[in-house]
């Protein structure tokens, strides 16, 4: 058994800016980071666009931001949450410059970008690698700090609760976390990590559908071990597809179009070159991500086509090496010219707006559980997320779990009697799966169920053919599980048809349309 005062589960913006936090004021306390692939490799990692942030006090001001984040989530938001993450976001932003992130400037001036939704300039840029440039700044400081240990290819299975003490009942409305039951992948042993606070920081759930933006360590994880231990999930049918994927025939992770490459001027085009989005909405290509997203899917469906185009050939094309050079680049390697021909797109599935249920200091309802980023339903995002508000969500909401977390680890008053009788993870006749072809298979089955019936749009009889086939995916992965010794892939299978459950459920209890969600059944 390994003890810590604090565990971290996730190696982003969220975990790390609020492990750092936490080691600077405490730092006698022993900060334990698990990341389940390399240390750098995080949602964080692939955002291109930036951070919303107001920094131009001449054209912009916070009311102008907490109305575009209010609009986009179509009203779903908690305003109070909204006002508080807006408002506070240029402190975040600030500290993260201290700690060494670097953005782009021109004339001594954070050079700022606009993407849709946002009425006003304001998002600040490193390049079209903003996310990456955040995690080298974040890792580096997290790694000068003596008190903060970072154990990567670390998987976590479960968190540690009540439940797993033998003959204890479990009271839904006190349930505790003591840590977590891990996976080393290198020694291939399963550790017992305790903690008095644990922070789950794991990111969205990409791979549950067929095509995602998100790196393939995206499968929901934190989502559903605490769903497992009765914590709250909600919201889980608002699923944010980004319009603009570089299209590609294998399934699984695409390249990102940033949507600044639209903010700059970028138009969409049929496969044929015509224009459609004015047909959808009067901010055309800046409308927000929802609208932008089932328009192309519309098209897509009414022509048969596979893709629509993305067209940059009008744009500056100095200005769009500048400011996109890794985007340039991608498109180059894959033989198609921005400047002479149509970048061919798809909507993918690109951002979680539902998760763990969290106050504004990140608490779960799970006593010593905090959440932060991707994996939560804080009130931010409400139905549909604005563009560049996820990183300033994790800065902020990273910050307020660091400073109630230094508030109750001073105040020390934490009860382990029960997790003296929690037991090691016992592995005593499971057998090494022989053939893991079966799990690639219902992997499968279910990113195909889930793509195709619980996508941008959805209808009534498509989610009650997505409950009936998700019980029998359900049914396979459960018998699997309860003989097999667990490996990275059978883990992340039980994760994803939990969180396949969550969204199916969710979507079905939906009596209206709202941001993200659309069931043509309501419309």
């Amino acid at each position: 058994m390994i003890k810590a005062d604090v565990l971290v589960i996730g190696s982003g913006i969220s975990g790390l800016s609020y492990a750092i936090k936490v080691s600077e004021q405490l730092p006698d306390a022993k900060i334990i980071i698990v990341t389940k692939s390399d240390e750098d490799e995080s949602n964080t990692k692939y955002a291109q666009g930036g951070l919303a942030v107001v920094t131009d006090s001449k054209n912009d001001n916070f009311e102008k931001h907490i109305e575009d984040t209010m609009r986009a989530g179509d009203g779903e938001n908690k305003r109070d949450v909204v006002e508080m993450v807006v408002r506070e976001a240029p402190a975040r932003f600030n500290e993260i410059v201290e700690w060494g992130a670097n953005f782009d400037k021109k004339n001594g001036e954070f050079a700022l970008g606009r993407e849709g939704g946002h009425t006003e300039n304001r998002i600040v840029h490193h390049k079209d690698i903003t996310g990456f440039e955040i995690e080298r700044a974040l890792l580096e400081t997290a790694n000068k700090s003596p008190n903060i240990e970072i154990l990567d290819h670390h998987y976590v299975i479960d968190i540690i609760t009540q439940h797993h003490v033998p003959g204890k009942e479990l009271n839904q409305g006190d349930i505790h976390c003591y840590g977590a039951y891990i996976l080393d992948e290198k020694s291939k042993t399963i550790k017992k990590i305790t903690s008095k606070i644990t922070l789950v920081a794991t990111g969205g759930a990409g791979h549950v559908y067929k095509n995602t933006t998100n790196p393939k360590i995206a499968t929901g994880d934190g989502i559903a071990f605490v769903a497992r231990a009765k914590g709250q999930v909600s919201n889980m049918q608002y699923y944010q597809f980004h319009p603009t994927a570089l299209y590609s025939k294998i399934d699984g992770m695409l390249f990102l179009i940033s949507e600044a490459v639209r903010g700059d001027g970028a138009k969409l085009r049929t496969k044929r070159g015509e224009k459609f989005m004015q047909k959808y909405d009067e901010r055309e290509e800046l409308a927000s991500r929802d609208i932008v997203a089932r328009a192309i899917d519309n098209e897509m469906k009414v022509s048969g086509d596979e893709y629509v185009g993305l067209d940059c050939r009008d744009m500056d094309h100095e200005k769009f090496l500048e400011h996109f050079p890794n985007i340039y680049k991608k498109c180059r390697e894959e033989a198609i010219d921005p400047f002479t021909q149509l970048i061919p797109v798809v909507p993918a599935c690109h951002y979680l707006m539902g998760g763990i249920e969290v106050d504004k200091d990140g608490q779960s309802s799970i006593k010593n559980l905090f959440a932060v980023g991707e994996c939560t339903n804080s009130g931010l995002h409400g139905a549909n997320r604005l563009a560049s508000n996820s990183l300033l969500e994790g800065l902020v909401f990273g910050h307020n779990a660091a400073m109630k977390t230094m508030a109750l680890l001073n105040e020390n008053n934490f009860n382990f009697d029960d997790l003296k009788a929690v037991p090691e993870w016992n592995e005593e006749g499971m057998k090494i799966m022989d053939e893991m072809v079966i799990v690639s298979y219902l992997r499968k089955q279910l990113q195909e169920m889930m793509s195709d019936l619980v996508g941008i749009v959805r209808s009534n009889k498509r989610l009650n053919m997505a409950l009936q086939k998700h019980q029998e995916i359900a049914a396979a992965v459960d018998e699997i599980y309860h003989y097999s010794i667990l490996s990275p892939q059978l883990s992340e299978l039980r994760n994803l048809t939990t969180v396949a459950h969550l969204i199916i459920t969710q979507s079905m209890e939906m009596t209206e349309n709202k941001g993200a969600f659309y069931n043509k059944d309501l419309a």
